[in-house]
């Protein structure tokens, strides 16, 4: 059933380090190419389940895959429908890849996704060469020793009870707003691991890898 399996998703940003965007993925995934996310398709070494498109970026392969082609002129970036569709089939785990990059535009777009799935009650991650992103809000998050540094950002609101321990910096019932960002490049102290919680609101964690 969908709701039990994950979907990737593929877009077109920049990958450096395939071994490593491989090592996360599992056989049972369900892969969904976004337009110029297909240039990752040979390196990834999977299979899509679907592809998305407006094909402003990269052509249509036309290959015996399931595709949806999209108009050019939309409110929704091919990503963004992408999860909507995926959300519509009934999946509640996502996995994010190649949507952040250089385009600062884009990659705030996509970054807010993140906050999309987590308002629906679904689970999202972005992962990419460097660092794993996802939402802490009601469900404490840990930090492990794979990710020495992490940084927590409020980017809806304002974020408050927040407490975090295991980390070089700890916090205890603390407040972050979105207009003074002191949560970044924090550490997670040696043999311990790193839990963020938060009360009210919800906090953008970026945990990066060594």
């Amino acid at each position: 059933m969908e709701e039990d399996r994950r979907c990737v998703i593929i877009g077109g940003a920049g990958i450096k380090n395939y071994e490593y965007i491989r090592s996360r993925l599992r056989e049972d995934d369900y892969m969904i190419f976004c337009d110029s996310g297909l240039k990752h398709l040979e390196k990834l070494h999977v299979n899509p389940g679907l592809i998305v498109g407006d094909f402003d970026s990269h052509e249509n392969p036309h290959l015996d895959v399931e595709t949806l082609v999209l108009p050019c002129e939309k409110d929704d970036t091919d990503t963004v429908f992408a999860v909507r569709e995926a959300v519509r089939r009934g999946f509640n785990d996502f996995l994010l890849v190649g949507v952040v990059g250089a385009r600062l535009d884009h990659t705030l777009g996509n970054v807010y996704i993140l906050l999309y799935l987590d308002s629906l009650g679904k689970k999202g991650r972005i992962i990419d060469d460097y660092s794993e992103m996802e939402i802490v809000s009601d469900v404490p998050v840990s930090i492990g020793s794979q990710y020495p540094f992490f940084s927590l950002l409020n980017i809806n609101g304002c974020a408050r009870g927040i407490t975090i321990t295991g980390a070089k910096y700890p916090l205890t019932d603390a407040e972050i707003s979105c207009e003074y960002q002191y949560g970044i490049s924090n550490e997670v102290l040696p043999g311990e691991t790193g839990i963020v919680s938060v009360k009210e609101g919800k906090l953008l964690l970026i945990k990066v890898r060594t």
